[in-house]
Order: C-alpha cells, then sequence, then structure tokens
C-alpha cells in the first residue's frame, strides 16, 4: 500500500488518469470543505513512491474532478464558489478556462466517455449543465429541482445522462428526445423503493426517503446504476424496469456511502467509500446468474455481498477510484484524514 499526505487538505475526489496508469489526481479542500481554499493535486506512482508532479492552489473548495477525454493533460474540477476550472498540467498556477453559471456549489463533474466532446456538471442549485470546452457558455441546462450531488454521462452512449439528488430520485435524461416541458428527462426512479418479493421471502415494506449522494454506470451492463447515500446502503437499479425497485440491495456500511464505482474490470464488483471510515468491495450478485443459466433471477440465490473492507483511513473516506489499466484490482481512496492511499483490492478479499 502507497500513502500521500495531502497537509493541510482535506480529500474530496480522487482519479486515476485515463492514459498513464501511474498518475493520480486530487481535489482537496481546507478545513474539510467548509471554508478556504482548495488545492489540486497531480500525483505520479514511482518505485520510490507517490510523488507531486503538479498542485494548483483555488480561491474555493473543491470537491470533485474529471480528466478530459480529449486531452491527456487536461482537467477539470468542480469549486464552492460554483465555478468550474479547466487545468492543463503542462502550464502552471492559473486554469486555461473557467466557467461560472452555478448558483451554489458545484459537487460533481464528468466528461462524456463516448462523444468526448462535452462534460457535465451538477450543483446544489438544483441543476444539471451540459458544457464544451470549447465554449464560453454552458450548452444546455436541466433541472432537477433538488440538490444534485452526482450526475454523470452513460459509458456506453453520448446522449444518455444520469443524476442522483437529495429528494432520493435517480434521474435518467436522454438528449436525444425532444425538450418539450420534460426538459429530456426520461425516468425518475425513487432510490428508497422497496425491492420486488423474492421467491419464500416476504415482501418488504418501504423505507422513508433520504438523501442519495452517488451512483455510477456498471461499464459492461448498460442498463445498471448503482446508487448510494445517506441511508447506508447500495443498491443496483435496472432502467429497463424502472418500477420495480432494486435489483440488488447491499447493506453492510455503519454511516453514509459517499462514493460508489463498478469496476472496469468484472462487471459484478464495485467499490464504495463511507464515512464509517472504509472502503469496501462487493458483488451484486449477477455473476451467479451468469453461472447458473437454470437460475434467471441471481438474488432467489443470496443476492450480493461484501468481499471485503480497507480500514486504514482515520477518517471520512470521501473518494476512491479504480485503475483503468494492469492487474484488475489497483485502486485509490482519499479521506478528510489527508491521505491519498494506493491499494489493491484483492488484497482485501475475504477480510
Amino acid at each position: 500500500m502507497l500513502e500521500f499526505r495531502t497537509q493541510g487538505f482535506n480529500g474530496y475526489a480522487v482519479k486515476y488518469s485515463p492514459y498513464f496508469d501511474s498518475r493520480l489526481a486530487v481535489a482537496t479542500s481546507a478545513n474539510f470543505g467548509l471554508v478556504g481554499n482548495g488545492r489540486l493535486f497531480i500525483l505520479g506512482l514511482t518505485p520510490k513512491g507517490i510523488v507531486v508532479e503538479k498542485r494548483f492552489d483555488t480561491q474555493d473548495s473543491l470537491y470533485d474532478l474529471s480528466w478530459s477525454e480529449t486531452h491527456e493533460n487536461q482537467l477539470i474540477v468542480a469549486a464552492g464558489d460554483g465555478s468550474i476550472k479547466l487545468f492543463d498540467i503542462g502550464l502552471d498556477e492559473f486554469p486555461v478556462q473557467s466557467w461560472q453559471e452555478h448558483k451554489r456549489e458545484v459537487f460533481a463533474v464528468h466528461w462524456n466517455l463516448v462523444g468526448k466532446d462535452t462534460f457535465c456538471s451538477s450543483s446544489w442549485d438544483g441543476c444539471i449543465k451540459i458544457w464544451s470546452p470549447h465554449r464560453p457558455s454552458s450548452i444546455l441546462t436541466l433541472p432537477t429541482h433538488s440538490c444534485t450531488y452526482s450526475a454523470s454521462y452513460s459509458p456506453h452512449s453520448p446522449s444518455l445522462l444520469s443524476s442522483v439528488s437529495s429528494d432520493s430520485h435517480l434521474r435518467i435524461f436522454d438528449l436525444r428526445t425532444p425538450a418539450s416541458a420534460s426538459n429530456h428527462l426520461t425516468l425518475s426512479i425513487p432510490i428508497h423503493t422497496p425491492p420486488r418479493s423474492r421467491p419464500g421471502l416476504p415482501s418488504q415494506s418501504g423505507i422513508p426517503p433520504t438523501e442519495a449522494l452517488t451512483h455510477d454506470w456498471n461499464k459492461y451492463r448498460d442498463t445498471i446504476i448503482a446508487a448510494a447515500g445517506v441511508d447506508r446502503v447500495i443498491r443496483t437499479f435496472d432502467i429497463r424496469a424502472p418500477n420495480q425497485g432494486p435489483v440488488a440491495v447491499l447493506p453492510g456500511h455503519d454511516y453514509a456511502v459517499r462514493k460508489v464505482t463498478w469496476s472496469p474490470h468484472l462487471p459484478d464488483v464495485l467499490l464504495s467509500a463511507s464515512y464509517d471510515m472504509t472502503c469496501r468491495v462487493w458483488t451484486d450478485g449477477s455473476a451467479l446468474g451468469i453461472a447458473n443459466e437454470g437460475v434467471p433471477d441471481p438474488m432467489a440465490l443470496g443476492g450480493g455481498k461484501e468481499l471485503g473492507r480497507m480500514g486504514r483511513h482515520t477518517e471520512f473516506v470521501i473518494g476512491v477510484d479504480w485503475c483503468l489499466f494492469g492487474a484488475e484490482g489497483w485502486c485509490a481512496s482519499c479521506a478528510w484524514d489527508e491521505r491519498v492511499l494506493v491499494w489493491d483490492v484483492r488484497a482485501i478479499m475475504g477480510s
């Protein structure tokens, strides 16, 4: 396990470069993101440990980041003053571009993985905005009417976006549809819906809605999305069946789940980061259905489960990300303990 200290700054997001297996970016904030400056770290993984390749200071807290899909040295960050900034790590000190349209903190940014020419942002002001790095203003605004903690493009389509919000709903937007009164909104799935009843088991009652903080699209199954938040439970949904509740329910965390991310290597495995100071690796149970073709519903065999946990952080764990390259287990996590850890998921399997 490798460790780096973000001295004086608390980690909010960590992302591996999609171009280099030895490069990380970390978005951090002073004073736990409540007040003060932000700092963007570009870190290199070397035989001698983790070294700083570049750092950029900002006037306000940084909450998220996303690497450019068209330029290996560029990335965007989400700031507490409502701005989005584009940095080029080949340059010093200042962003190469900045956009300021959101009225509240920007909490998520995500680059279009398929179209590659746009990125999206979501904010506490209750809207998602779509941007082009070549335009000075946003291309489109999608209202959610609630504090939107997470927004992302589908990794399978350049026109599908999703978000989760404080109103406990997962929303799907399809930019190919007419704008009309729905503003491209095609699905709004209540995350707190109880799962459908299983054979031989009593039906479950509904639970009160709570804030949803994070979600992620499955990299292999283009209709599966995982979502989690304040109620400590990770749920997976199939957007082909929006009214049937979650496909898998993964309880286990002791406090709110702040980040979920599906493995880029295995279709049933995901990582989570939580306020309980742990990162956990899970299977959603779908691999059981693959191995047992006579059982169409893998949840009938017990569904998903926790495979292991990493508890080396000593404060809230806010960010976690998989490495796209090499062996299928390396990841990085960041937390409010001012530490970035790089570790192998396979080492904690069964722990």
